[in-house]
């Protein structure tokens, strides 16, 4: 079985993986919240945007032009395919987001489905941050989400021994959390079939793993980044979070540079 870069062979399987999100209800809190603290964005960028189903929808209000950026070049050309499919015209391309190299402005930034959890320490999340800032409008916003250690207990038996088939691809999902370091491991085994399904022509292995950060750990990592909160808000409201909320959502707003 061949190792392979996380999202590489599982970009084909990803909408499949992903089939019970409702990706129009996340778009719609993404402008929830855009409208609450900076109702005159229009100008729009989405860290690890995957396969762009949150950046189309968010696009298709009709009031933003966003840009979709993702690691991985495999996730990036099936958005690019939704794009053409479904006539949205919404710019994707490849980024690293603790790399980020685009020299455009943007009045806002998002990033969902705990993709900040891929960094496992707080450097790489205050550079990431700090990242985001320069291309930033100096009144722009920054929204991301985490999972914190509740999520994982509350969701790690029911993502395990998860399989699914697209086409001639089919994967199966173990799902492990580390209550000591608090690292959520998912492994897939992707196989690729023959044309008539009945034989696997090659095996992959992708492993990801993801850091749960408590609230209290995370404003902490804040207080270090040239922003100012605005709120952290729970799961998928506007309410306050808690140290029981199992998603935590951050809003960041700069600080005008000196």
């Amino acid at each position: 079985m061949k190792k392979a870069l996380n999202y590489s062979h599982l970009a084909p399987l990803y909408d499949r993986l992903m089939e019970d999100v409702d990706y129009e209800a996340w778009a719609d809190y993404v402008d929830e919240i855009i409208q609450e603290h900076h109702p005159k964005a229009e100008k729009v960028m989405e860290l690890a945007c995957g396969t762009g189903s949150v950046a189309l929808s968010l696009e298709e209000l009709g009031y933003y032009k966003v840009t979709g950026t993702d690691l991985s070049p495999q996730m990036i050309e099936v958005a690019q395919q939704k794009a053409r499919l479904f006539e949205v015209d919404v710019d994707f391309f490849d980024m690293d987001f603790t790399n980020i190299t685009t020299d455009k402005k943007f009045d806002a930034i998002y990033s969902v489905f705990d993709s900040v959890n891929y960094l496992h320490s707080e450097q790489e999340i205050i550079k990431m941050l700090t990242q985001c800032r320069n291309i930033l409008f100096d009144d722009g916003i920054l929204i991301f989400d985490f999972s914190t250690p509740t999520n994982s207990v509350q969701s790690v038996d029911y993502l395990n021994n998860e399989e699914a088939q697209q086409g001639n691809l089919r994967f199966f999902r173990t799902s492990d959390y580390n209550h000591d370091t608090r690292i959520h491991t998912n492994t897939f085994e992707i196989e690729k079939l023959s044309d008539d399904k009945k034989q696997v022509i090659e095996r992959f292995k992708e492993i990801h793993q993801q850091k749960n950060y408590t609230l209290e750990e995370m404003l902490s990592i804040l207080e270090q980044t040239p922003y100012h909160l605005l709120a952290t808000y729970g799961d998928f409201d506007l309410h306050d979070a808690t140290n029981n909320s199992a998603r935590i959502t951050v809003v960041l707003q700069c600080q005008k540079h000196l």
